[in-house]
């Protein structure tokens, strides 16, 4: 193995390690004292604000100047983002602890030496590329990314037929997204179907072709997909001869975020490393709340046990973000998981605040609760982006939303697009729009083209002959018999009269408001269904704008008032909109994962919710949700509010029509863990201020009188 010296470098172990905590210094440490014989494989169980992403920059730096190569240590992260990070420190960790040897110039090449760092998928299409020749792939394959796969993928399904049959086959996206889900897990198409697609589970023989076609078609055109990067390394690990190569090269392989790996990614570390020595991987079981993207909590509470002697376990228990009263409450709540690591949070950050467990009426209070204390924080002197408001889901935030742009207070979404500004949302708010004025081109537009057969040129032609039938008379009039009589392409020939027949409906105002709403969104469903993958998650933001929609007199007063302020789209991938100097954050808890704020207010803490409703079919999915809420509560440094709505506005629930719903608390918060919080419902109502029983009779006297002096005015 080789070294970058022959001596490794002086240092003051004692200055550069002295800020790292017991359990910390115990992980860096490991196996230091033989750096060029790999110990045996390492485990590192690091609760939430636990310094990590430190720990382990220092167990790197601590290789590179106890003699390592840095070209033979394997980096591996999930993003490129924490990739560079971590780059970072283990350069400023490395200058600081080689400061006394070679001066500048050394500690440069030791930082540069580093060179496998990085994403699986960036060290997999790496890989691959060295060991084309001897796996069968053209040294010069290109890689498509996700748009451009689904793009193959739906010219592969036309060229089988299969978007001409009879019923709809599922949309590009969703195919994708199924073969994607198949090859991360390494479940059988039928169990995804079943688990995550049931309502593509008659289309399997047809599916299995489309798979079967697709990959021969990358074959033929010698690209891969994002999937492939691993599935090929994956594939090559597996052979003897070239695991023994790949294994080989590296001395060390550390891997962060291990509780997000899925299937494919545990598959190659085991083979690179099958003894492990010299493999250190770092995670938290309590934190793993990715299942939806193929990553598997087995992987972290299974690594032990893959090696003989089983891995040692390192915990870090200290926490450094959170004050213990929010500790003691994330610790009873994740203590109910039927399987874990035992770890009990700690920190010296004593409080007398404890969490906040806050009943309110409905959704409606729930947002001015939040309004209410965020902007009384504010005021304390604590900036709109120390809070953060999370939810377990993306519509979960639409009354907040729109009571954050009625008070001017503004925001930043991220896990998804604004709710205003969602797809899905936008093509029913634009049928509303071109009933409302015919005359609007850009949502005329886009309403046509969500039938499957018309194109940019149908449309265009629809509108144009819209405006010269009104001519300069209002087009209301006309819109709905030049639909009737317009030819439509032949595939949209069944889609065509029930599209009419919606348009003349509320072009003429034949319903209601706002149940002219519900009648738009029960005909966009079909084509919901049949262009997004993820329809049940979507279908939940049309029923929460319907109930939006409820508390406007009138379709143009609910388009004027969401249309004279509209929110910037934001995500978690797009950045930081330039809005204002300060902003509040919103969050799916999701993309609030290693994320922190001083004052953060979790919303809609009731079974349905947290858990969701789709995710109580199994122990392991409870399981999960419970951990989505562990990992909501500790991203809170100083306070932690849980908001639980007493009833929600639910539509057609069975036989009983749209309706009020009480909720109930979260089964993850029970009965006996209450002490730990304050719990109390808002607005508060100060006991001394309550009237008495005989106040409220003589209050009740008073009316009487004042009604009939009233009366008397008209006699």
């Amino acid at each position: 193995m080789s070294t970058v010296a022959e001596s490794a470098p002086s240092f003051d172990t004692a200055a550069w390690l002295a800020k790292l905590n017991d359990a910390q210094r115990e992980a860096v440490e490991h196996g230091a004292d033989t750096p060029h014989a790999p110990a045996g494989a390492l485990l590192v169980i690091a609760g939430a604000g636990s310094g990590k992403t430190n720990t382990l920059a220092h167990r790197v730096a601590n290789l590179v100047v106890n003699g390592v190569d840095p070209q033979r240590i394997l980096l591996l992260t999930f993003s490129r983002r924490a990739a560079l990070e971590m780059i970072r420190r283990v350069t400023r960790i490395t200058a600081a602890a080689t400061a006394t040897a070679g001066g500048p110039a050394a500690r440069a090449a030791l930082a540069q030496g580093l060179t496998w760092s990085g994403t699986f998928h960036s060290v997999g299409a790496r890989l691959l590329r060295e060991y084309a020749d001897l796996i069968g792939l053209a040294p010069t394959f290109t890689i498509n990314d996700r748009e451009d796969s689904a793009d193959l993928m739906n010219l592969v399904r036309h060229e089988l037929g299969l978007s001409a049959k009879e019923r709809r086959f599922p949309a590009r996206s969703t195919c994708f997204a199924i073969y994607s889900r198949v090859v991360n897990t390494g479940a059988s198409l039928g169990q995804v179907l079943d688990s995550a697609f049931p309502w593509c589970r008659e289309w399997e023989d047809d599916l299995r072709r489309l798979f079967a076609a697709y990959v021969d078609a990358k074959q033929k055109q010698s690209v891969l997909d994002y999937d492939d990067l691993l599935l090929y390394w994956s594939h090559m690990a597996a052979e003897p001869a070239l695991a023994a190569d790949l294994s080989a090269r590296f001395d060390h392989v550390l891997v962060d975020e291990y509780q997000d790996t899925n299937r494919l990614q545990a598959s190659i570390l085991l083979a690179l490393k099958p003894d492990g020595r010299g493999l250190t991987v770092v995670g938290d079981d309590a934190q793993s709340i990715y299942s939806f993207r193929g990553a598997t909590v087995r992987n972290i509470l299974d690594f032990p046990a893959q090696f003989d002697p089983p891995a040692r376990q390192v915990t870090l228990e200290r926490n450094y973000r959170s004050t213990q009263p929010i500790l003691a409450a994330s610790n009873a709540v994740i203590e109910q998981a039927s399987e874990r690591y035992t770890k009990n949070l700690w920190t010296d950050k004593a409080s007398a605040q404890r969490p906040r467990l806050v009943t309110v009426a409905d959704d409606a209070a729930q947002a001015r609760y939040v309004v209410e204390q965020v902007l009384e924080a504010r005021e304390q002197g604590m900036k709109l982006k120390a809070q953060a408001v999370l939810f377990r889901a993306a519509h979960h935030s639409a009354a907040l939303e729109v009571e954050l742009t009625r008070r001017n207070i503004p925001f930043v979404k991220f896990g998804g697009l604004k709710f205003l500004d969602s797809v899905h949302v936008k093509d029913v708010l634009a049928v509303l729009r071109w009933a409302e004025n015919p005359r609007d081109r850009v949502a005329g537009f886009r309403v046509v083209q969500l039938l499957p057969g018309v194109g940019p040129a149908t449309a265009a032609k629809l509108l144009d002959e819209i405006v010269e039938r009104a001519g300069g008379a209002d087009p209301v009039a006309s819109a709905g018999g030049v639909l009737a009589a317009f030819a439509a392409p032949a595939r949209a020939q069944e889609d065509w009269h029930p599209f009419v027949k919606l348009m003349s409906s509320v072009y003429g105002r034949q319903s209601p408001w706002p149940a002219e709403f519900e009648m738009v969104r029960r005909w966009y469903e079909p084509h919901l269904e049949r262009n997004h993958e993820d329809a049940v998650v979507r279908h939940a933001d049309l029923l929460q704008m319907e109930s939006i929609a409820g508390t406007y007199a009138s379709r143009e007063r609910f388009l004027t008032e969401l249309t004279l302020d509209p929110p910037d789209a934001t995500s978690d991938e797009s950045g930081v909109p330039l809005i204002d100097e300060d902003y509040l954050i919103l969050s799916t808890i999701h993309s609030a994962k290693g994320q922190e704020w001083r004052n953060v207010f979790v919303l809609n803490g009731v079974d349905g919710c947290i858990p969701s409703d789709l995710g109580t079919g199994s122990d392991e999915e409870i399981d999960e949700e419970r951990r989505l809420l562990y990992v909501a509560m500790t991203r809170a440094k100083e306070d932690l509010h849980i908001v639980v709505p007493q009833r929600f506005y639910v539509h057609n629930q069975t036989h009983l029509g749209d309706r009020h719903v009480w909720a109930s608390r979260t089964r993850f918060i029970s009965t006996p863990l209450l002490p730990l919080f304050d719990a109390y419902a808002w607005p508060r109502v100060p006991v001394a201020s309550a009237p008495s029983a005989t106040g409220l009779a003589a209050a009740a006297r008073a009316k009487l009188e004042i009604g009939a002096k009233l009366r008397k005015m008209w006699d």
